[in-house]
């Protein structure tokens, strides 16, 4: 995979943000129409009574070409969860597929814990007005914690392929006890779901689909997936369990993996062309990939340094890879 005309194509500083979000534009994803591509995105709110943050979706509009910026939502397009839900705390990130003539949107909700930090479901909903606001199916998630997937069920990737629904998600298998110097840290893995009608899914309970580079440890999210010729692409990030946060040598890049089956997964980062550069906005950091196709070319939209803080940038592959 060989990508070009890299660049760093949306900064939120620059923008006026729906709901007091500001900053961040974290896990881009698309909606193609006809003459412009919509982009969502997590941004990040703060709670006045506790000083938290909430995780709510945005979007903006860009041109064909990805050079300007055609409208930013005036309000978020889905509502957090009521008291006590999966989502209640965010959504981060949502991912949007198109259906037979429908809009769908498969979310991560997040929701706070004691002992630990967060835990995460996958959640569906849906659009009757293009795009610009969603309807829950339900108060609860279609995908979440089981026997061999004890938590951290989330990051969501859906596409059709031969009228069955695949799914690419995270699923965490463990919690590493807190340190002096860390809070507890999660360790989260790639797996695969299918389904016939995107509500009700089957998996394969506790099978890690990527292997992993670093060690048992690491932890792989945002998997998206697009089909090119006879092989299925995969791009991903992944990053240490510990120490992430102001190491860049431990921190998120990204990884790439191919298959001919959609089963069976091999992954080589080299061969996925995207390490980071020496210097720049996405020199410290790569993470939250979003691979798309649209006007017969293929993109590559992703985050840079500090998990998205100053948005995201996007590489166009060379014809013809």
């Amino acid at each position: 995979m060989k990508w070009i005309n890299r660049r760093h194509i949306f900064d939120p500083l620059d923008y006026r943000l729906p709901n007091g979000c500001f900053e961040f534009a974290q896990s881009p994803q698309t909606l193609v129409f006809d003459d412009f591509v919509r982009i969502y995105f997590s941004t990040r709110k703060k709670e006045e009574n506790t000083g938290k943050f909430l995780s709510m979706i945005a979007y903006l509009d860009f041109d064909k070409e990805f050079n300007e910026v055609l409208n930013v939502s005036a309000e978020t397009p889905i509502k957090l969860g009521d008291l006590g839900c999966f989502d209640e705390h965010g959504i981060f990130p949502i991912n949007i597929l198109r259906h037979d003539n429908k809009i769908l949107a498969y979310t991560c909700g997040w929701s706070r814990r004691m002992s630990v930090s967060v835990e995460t479901s996958t959640g569906l909903a849906y659009s009757n007005d293009g795009g610009v606001s969603f309807e829950k199916y339900g108060s609860g998630p279609v995908l979440t914690s089981s026997l061999k997937e004890p938590c951290l069920v989330g990051d969501s990737f859906v596409k059709v392929y031969n009228n069955l629904f695949h799914m690419w998600y995270i699923f965490g298998q463990r919690w590493l006890k807190s340190t002096d110097k860390e809070p507890p840290a999660r360790v989260y893995k790639i797996a695969h779901a299918i389904s016939k009608d995107g509500i009700t899914w089957q998996k394969e309970e506790g099978k890690q689909i990527i292997a992993d580079v670093l060690n048992a440890d690491e932890c792989q999210a945002l998997p998206t997936v697009t089909k090119i010729g006879d092989l299925y692409h995969m791009y991903f990030c992944f990053r240490e369990a510990t120490d992430f946060r102001k190491n860049h040598d431990r921190g998120y890049r990204l990884g790439y993996a191919w298959s001919d089956d959609l089963k069976n997964w091999t992954r080589n980062d080299e061969l996925g062309g995207m390490q980071k550069p020496a210097t720049g906005w996405d020199a410290e950091m790569m993470c939250y990939p979003h691979i798309f196709q649209c006007y017969e070319k293929v993109y590559l939209l992703y985050n840079g340094n500090e998990f998205g803080r100053r948005g995201f940038g996007i590489a166009e592959l060379e014809q013809g890879r």
